[in-house]
């Protein structure tokens, strides 16, 4: 059923006006016998009534099956009858079921300007629809120039996409239409940054929505998430405010982080420059003491034949073989003249304890301690000691040519020495080797 038909002389008739829209009485269409009136969508015979609500209404007197006016449900027949009274409520001019020219759509109630332009389409729509097809049905009516929107009983994926409103059919026939979806605000109280502020949905009636729709103190709004809703300007004034202010502070945030990136960068350089700093200083303080130790050993050196080059690599022999920390004395009268090298475990605390001689003279050899081990750099020096030894002995030959480590038990009288198992860098202790 439908609320207009076409007269082959009076034109367009709309049964929900007075007039019929054109001038002429209900009485001279409903149950008039012989009148021929057609259904603007398929052009077959249709007839006047009234339904049992009182509702003005053509129908056909066999309904085919691809009408859409002949097959609309009884509420989608109320809710467009009730979007036209609305719209005639707030004073405009509201005609049901218009089709364009080229019959591209054909709106539940067009509304027409005060020029007699169509400009907006209330379209009840309560089948089912995509939300591609919502898009392209609003995209036909965009392109003559005509807003539409879309009115729902349901909750529909399409209502997100497309200006639309879902309403409540009224439990109570003197109770009006209600919105409860569609038509939101921005609620921020108070209106500072600490307050949370959302947007949420009004309920208002039907008549009130289409008033404001129509009159545009509501327009279309689309959300941070793309989801479309009808909400007034001073609305989306308020939320552009608090967005703003959102934005402020996050610029000062950003500063501030900028700055304390900055000042961290400034420390970050000048700890690195402090460090490089002290990491000369105390290269300098290592080559002072290299220079100094060099120079007090000078007269050992040529003693023992030794010399810059060789002693470095030498001492860190010493500490390799001996796996612990090592410090040297002077050299020592009492000790044939050989240079003292004092030990201490690595992560021990107190005093260095005597664990060495360098290259004593062979000649001091005939009253030396029987636990205290001799170091030489080469077979020359072991040489001298097996010749001059008188007591069996512990020597630790650290050769810093070769980078070879041995230890040697020497005899007394000139016998044959007795090797000790050799050990690289990482093997045990000197002091054990020579004890073992």
């Amino acid at each position: 059923m439908g609320y207009t038909a076409v007269h082959p002389l009076w034109g367009r008739l709309d049964a929900s006006l007075d007039d019929l829209g054109c001038g002429r009485a209900w009485t001279d269409v409903h149950r008039v016998k012989e009148l021929e009136l057609a259904c603007p969508e398929c052009g077959g015979r249709v007839f006047a009534r009234v339904s049992q609500r009182s509702a003005r209404h053509f129908y056909h007197q066999v309904r085919p099956e691809d009408c859409e006016l002949a097959n609309e449900s009884p509420e989608h027949h109320l809710l467009k009858l009730e979007l036209a009274i609305a719209a005639r409520a707030a004073g405009w001019r509201a005609d049901l079921e218009v089709s364009s020219e080229t019959r591209n759509w054909r709106a539940d109630v067009m509304v027409f300007d005060e020029h007699g332009r169509p400009f907006m389409a209330l379209e009840a729509q309560l089948s089912p629809m995509t939300p591609q097809d919502a898009r392209m049905r609003t995209d036909r009516y965009a392109q003559d120039g005509v807003a539409v929107c879309w009115v729902a009983l349901q909750d529909r994926p399409w209502e997100r996409v497309v200006p639309s409103l879902r309403v409540r059919f009224p439990q109570q026939r003197d109770k009006p239409w209600m919105v409860w979806h569609g038509m939101v605000r921005y609620a921020w109280a108070p209106r500072t940054l600490k307050a949370k502020a959302k947007w949420e949905h009004i309920t208002c009636s039907l008549g009130d929505a289409v008033k404001w729709v129509l009159e545009k103190r509501v327009h279309v709004h689309t959300s941070m998430n793309g989801t479309v809703w009808w909400t007034a300007p001073a609305y989306e004034h308020l939320a552009v405010t608090r967005a703003e202010l959102e934005a402020r502070a996050e610029a000062v945030e950003r500063a501030a982080d900028a700055e304390r990136r900055r000042q961290e960068s400034e420390e970050r350089a000048a700890a690195a420059t402090q460090r490089r700093h002290a990491a000369e200083e105390r290269a300098r303080e290592r080559k002072q003491a290299r220079e100094a130790e060099l120079q007090h050993l000078a007269g050992f050196f040529e003693y023992a034949g030794l010399d810059a080059l060789t002693w470095e690599p030498f001492t860190q022999m010493v500490r390799s073989a001996s796996g612990k920390a090592i410090q040297y004395g002077n050299q020592s009268p009492a000790h044939g003249n050989g240079l003292l090298v004092y030990s201490r475990a690595r992560w021990a605390h107190g005093g260095f304890t005597l664990a060495g001689v360098v290259c004593p003279d062979p000649k001091s050899l005939a009253r030396w301690p029987k636990d205290l081990t001799i170091l030489v750099p080469n077979q020359t020096w072991l040489s001298r000691i097996q010749t001059a030894a008188r007591s069996p002995l512990k020597v630790a030959v650290l050769n810093p040519v070769t980078g070879t480590s041995n230890f040697i038990r020497v005899t007394p009288h000139g016998t044959a020495s007795s090797p000790v198992e050799p050990v690289g860098l990482t093997g045990p202790t000197w002091r054990e080797q020579a004890r073992g």
